[in-house]
Parts: structure tokens; C-alpha cells; sequence
């Protein structure tokens, strides 16, 4: 169906689609932050009063709330709390004692009043909590310090001699390239609001993204980060400036969860442009995420239908939310041992058996950046077609199409008979079916580098040779067993290559330019890529030339990237007629 061009942003210079400062949406939140938090604690209150509508009810969720946080407090602190956190919390249960004494001597509805002063307190406090401190000069400066520091390390490490600290020989966009529905993306960005959902690998990931957004002429999305990124100072200062709200993953509390997501809500509404990672964390497998964490992807559903309703009363045109997928391609990631020992401990639970990792534990990332632009390893960063939030495709102006390109009206989804309804069964059908489109774009843009192929290739020839093994026993095979004669290898490295052709053809899966080398030259490229940060490296050729796994468990990490497409067919069943698909 998609037979639109691919893009590439190199060499190419892209003018800031909103040039002043004061016109970007981020910027009028900031202006407006409190009555933005004040309008979030009542979106929140109200959504909280519809779950706990009598007060026994609310006064269960509060004192719920209350157990949580201080189990937080005491088992898991961070220097980034509250210095009032503690005497809050006292605070908390002492009104609810108030509370539960004046139900017992049958004072409800000064108990109900109470209970509803005391939810408000709290939900505010959460409110401002989450809320970003941005700022448009920190912001830029963030911006140049981002972008200098970056080139200066690439120079530094390509170019000889005291000058480097200041050559341009080198830029950033000769190490990261952007590809895919650039144009298509800013385009609905003077349509619409935006909401970019990547892939999420590494750390970096965040930083990688900010500097996309900017390198397209985008103003500022806002993005959810982890509350313990603010635990370190410079970070707190470049998280805030570049619009980053607070997410605490230790607050599980249905409070603090309600209060997020109508933040989130609330932000689209507004018409400024966000950031989620639907797959939650860093994927710990290796693979591209096979399932979505769709909380926040829900919250642009309730954007959107609040949008149909206010131009239902007011006449005024709704503003549309577009949903951009983005995938990361990476020939290595820096925390790929410790990602890949985690999830062979969830998944092997007493099978497994972690060694320890010098190396994992004491890795610094200016040192990683270092080597990174030293061994002049590149990232591609995949940007998928825009969708609404039913997943169907629209265009540059858009206007959503069905699975023949025919426009179809967004607005009829939320509508029973004539009026727009708020339905939330329906809407989180939608979010599902929004989800599954997301995964399917993932899939299809996902870029296949010559570090995959070659790491996908050596894990399944192992697996073929070890066949009777599971997984966990696989991965406990001493390294004189993980050989593989180099003939066999260059020949089944072909045998897949041939097969991403097909799905390339197809439009199943997006193939980097280095792919279409002579084979040899792609299978040096790919071992001289995959893990070589790594102390242990996951794939290596030795002396006599044939292909070694000094780190299985690694290899297993960086192998799992090809996973969805069923090339492994084309190793273990080379017999049968092959047809792959990407699911």
C-alpha cells in the first residue's frame, strides 16, 4: 500500500517550522504552568470521583495511597524526594484518622468533605511533581550544548592534531542518519499535533530524539523521563530545559497514575507535541517491542474525543493528533550485557545463572561516546508514516485513509448516531488497534544493518548445531563448541540477505545501504560492528578465519533484533518454500 519515497535528511538543512520562540505550543504551557496544574488536579479529581463515588470508597483509595508512599519512603528513597516527603505523608494520615472519626461517629458528610480536601491536596502535590520547568533560553542553550559537544567528539576522534576541537570536517548528520516520512512528519506538524512513539534500546535513546527533533526544525515535544534521571544534577538541568516532565515509576498508586495521564491528556489538548516510548523501559530481549504499555497511547484517545466535543459546541475546526512511529537502529547498544542478563533472569528464573561483569558495572558514558564516534560506528534513525489514533494511514494534509488510500472520517469513531460520546470500551479498542498498527510500522521501517545479519545469522547456525539443547543450556556451551567454519557462515549470511531483499521489495522491512555490499565486505562490516564497545565481544573471526562467539549470551541480545520476520526458516528449513512476513 505504501509506495511513498524514502527520505534521507543528509546534507540537507531544515528551517524551524515555528521560528519564533513565543509561537511554540511548550512555551505557552510554560507561561500558563499553574493554571495548566490546576486544570490537570480537577481533570484528575473529576476522573477519580467517577471510580470512587461514595466516600468509603475514596477514603479505601487514600488510605491505599497512604500504605504505597510510605512503603516507598522507607524501602526505596532517592535524593531527588521531597524534602518534605516524610512530614507530607505524617500529615496525610493524620487527616485520616480525622476522617475515619468522624464517619464512626456518622459526620459523612463532613467526613466526605474532608476526604475530597484531602484527595485534592494530594493530587496537586502529584501535579506539581510531574509538572516541567521549561524555559525557551535554557532550552536553546541546551540545545547548542547538545549539538557542539556532539561534533566536537566526532571531530576530536576523526581528525588529527590540536584542530579538531574545532573542525568541521565531520558533522553529526555524517554520523546519524534520518530516514523515512520527514517532510510527511513536518507537514502535520503545521496540521496537527504530533505524538512520536520510538523504539527504546538505550539511554541514549532520549538524547538521540531531542536531537532529531531539533535537527528537523521541530519545536519542542514534551517527553515523560524517569524521576531518577533527576537524581543527577546536569541531567535535571538538560531534562528540564528540553521539556521533560517527571515520571516516578515507584508510585503505583491509582492517584498518581490518574494525575500522569491526565497531564499527558491535558498537554495534547493543548496542542503541544509529545513523546512516549509505548514499550515502556529499554527493551531487555534485544528485539523491537511485540507488545505496547498503552496508557499514555489511551490518553491521546481521550485528547482527541475531548477535541471532537469542544468543536461539537463551539463549531470551530478540531485539531487532529498524529501518531508518528520512530525506530532506533543501533549497531551496538552500551548496556546490552546487563539488559540481556535481566531478561534471561526473568525468563530462566532458577535456569539461569548470572556470571559477573566487570565491564557492565563501571561503563562511563563519555568513554562510550568517545569510542563510539572513534570506531565510526552510524545509527539510522527510522521515521514511520503518520496515523490517527485508529492506525489508519493519512496524508500530508491529513486527512485519514482506509486500507484502499479512500479518505474516511475520523470523527465518525466517536460518535453514537450523531453527537460524540465518551464510550471507554470503545476507545480502548481503539488504543489497542492504535497499538498493534504502531507494532506493524515498527516492523516495517525497522532498518536491517550488517551487525543484525550477522549476529541473527551465527545464533540460529549454533542453535541448528545444538538442536537438542533448549535455550538456557544453549547458552552454557563452552566457546570451543560456538565455531562455525566460515564457508557455512558466509553461505546461510547470503541465504538471509537474500530473504530481506524479498521482504525489502515487499515493503516488510527497511534495509540499510551498506546491506547491498559484496558479502564478504558486509560480513566484515557487520563483525567489526556488533558489541564493539563490549570488553567480551559477542562475534569474532579467528586466526584460521572461521567465526567465533566469545559472548553467547550477547550474541543471543543483538541476534534477537531480526526476530519477527521468520528468517530463521531459511537456516533451519532451507527445504521448504519460504514465505515470510513481518509480524
Amino acid at each position: 500500500m505504501n509506495n511513498r519515497t524514502t527520505q534521507s535528511s543528509k546534507s540537507r538543512k531544515y528551517e524551524p517550522i515555528l521560528p519564533k520562540r513565543k509561537e511554540w505550543p511548550v512555551v505557552q504551557l510554560s507561561r500558563q504552568r499553574k493554571q495548566f496544574i490546576h486544570e490537570v488536579a480537577q481533570n484528575s479529581i473529576s476522573k477519580l470521583q467517577e471510580v470512587a463515588p461514595a466516600v468509603d470508597l475514596l477514603v479505601d483509595e487514600l488510605e491505599t495511597t497512604l500504605y504505597k508512599e510510605k512503603y516507598r519512603i522507607k524501602e526505596n528513597p532517592w535524593v531527588v524526594d521531597p524534602d518534605d516527603d516524610y512530614a507530607f505523608w505524617s500529615s496525610v494520615k493524620k487527616q485520616l484518622v480525622e476522617i475515619s472519626n468522624l464517619q464512626n461517629d456518622n459526620h459523612d458528610q463532613e467526613a466526605e468533605q474532608q476526604a475530597q480536601l484531602l484527595l485534592e491536596e494530594i493530587v496537586t502535590r502529584y501535579a506539581n511533581e510531574i509538572a516541567s520547568n521549561f524555559r525557551p533560553s535554557y532550552y536553546q542553550f541546551a540545545r547548542t550544548v547538545v549539538t557542539f559537544g556532539f561534533a566536537r567528539l566526532l571531530n576530536a576522534s576523526r581528525v588529527k592534531g590540536l584542530g579538531s576541537l574545532f573542525s568541521n570536517q565531520y558533522s553529526l548528520q555524517d554520523k546519524i542518519k534520518i530516514t523515512g516520512e520527514i517532510d510527511h512528519l513536518r507537514n502535520l506538524a503545521q496540521h496537527g499535533t504530533i505524538v512520536m512513539v520510538p523504539t527504546h534500546f538505550s539511554n541514549l535513546d532520549s538524547i538521540l530524539i531531542g536531537w532529531v527533533i531539533n535537527e528537523l526544525g521541530l519545536p519542542p515535544f514534551i517527553y515523560g523521563a524517569g524521576l531518577n534521571l533527576f537524581n543527577i544534577g546536569i541531567f535535571s538541568y538538560f531534562m528540564n530545559s528540553l521539556g521533560a516532565y517527571k515520571v516516578d515509576r515507584r508510585k503505583k498508586n491509582a492517584i498518581y497514575i490518574e494525575t500522569l495521564k491526565a497531564y499527558s491528556s491535558l498537554a495534547m489538548q493543548w496542542g503541544i507535541h509529545s513523546l512516549f516510548f509505548p514499550g515502556g523501559t529499554r527493551s531487555r530481549s534485544g528485539r523491537i517491542e511485540d507488545k505496547l504499555k498503552l496508557g499514555l497511547l489511551g490518553t491521546a484517545m481521550e485528547a482527541q474525543r475531548i477535541d471532537y466535543i469542544r468543536s461539537q459546541e463551539t463549531g470551530e475546526p478540531a485539531e487532529k493528533i498524529f501518531v508518528f512511529p520512530v525506530v532506533l537502529n543501533y549497531h551496538f547498544v552500551l548496556e546490552a550485557p546487563s539488559l540481556i542478563r535481566e531478561h534471561l533472569r526473568r525468563e530462566g528464573q532458577e535456569r539461569y545463572y548470572i556470571e559477573a561483569d566487570e565491564y557492565s558495572q563501571s561503563a562511563k558514558i563519555v568513554k562510550f561516546l568517545l569510542k563510539f564516534f572513534r570506531k565510526g560506528s552510524d545509527i539510522s534513525v527510522s521515521i514511520g508514516r503518520g496515523m490517527d489514533l485508529l492506525g489508519n494511514y493519512v496524508d500530508d494534509e491529513g486527512h485519514s485513509l482506509d486500507k484502499q488510500d479512500r479518505p474516511i472520517s475520523m470523527r465518525e469513531y466517536f460518535c453514537t448516531g450523531e453527537k460524540i460520546t465518551r464510550d471507554e470500551q470503545r476507545e480502548s479498542e481503539y488504543t489497542q488497534m492504535l497499538g498493534e498498527a504502531i507494532l506493524r510500522e515498527y516492523y516495517r521501517i525497522n532498518q536491517v544493518f550488517s551487525s543484525h545479519l550477522v549476529a541473527f545469522v551465527a545464533f540460529e547456525l549454533i542453535q541448528k548445531q545444538h538442536s537438542s539443547l533448549d535455550l538456557f543450556n544453549l547458552l552454557r556451551l563452552p566457546e570451543e563448541d560456538l565455531i562455525i567454519p566460515y564457508s557455512l557462515f558466509r553461505e546461510h549470511c547470503e541465504r538471509v540477505r537474500q530473504q530481506v531483499f524479498e521482504l525489502h521489495q515487499q515493503d516488510k522491512v527497511d534495509i540499510a545501504d551498506h546491506l547491498s555490499k559484496p558479502i564478504d565486505e558486509v560480513i566484515d562490516h557487520g563483525l567489526s560492528n556488533v558489541g564493539m564497545y563490549h570488553s567480551r565481544r559477542p562475534l569474532i573471526k579467528n586466526k584460521a578465519g572461521n567465526i567465533e562467539t566469545p559472548d553467547i549470551n550477547t550474541l543471543y541480545y543483538y541476534h534477537n533484533r531480526l526476530l519477527g520476520y521468520n528468517l530463521h526458516r531459511i537456516i533451519h528449513h532451507q527445504e521448504k518454500s519460504l514465505v515470510s512476513v513481518a509480524e
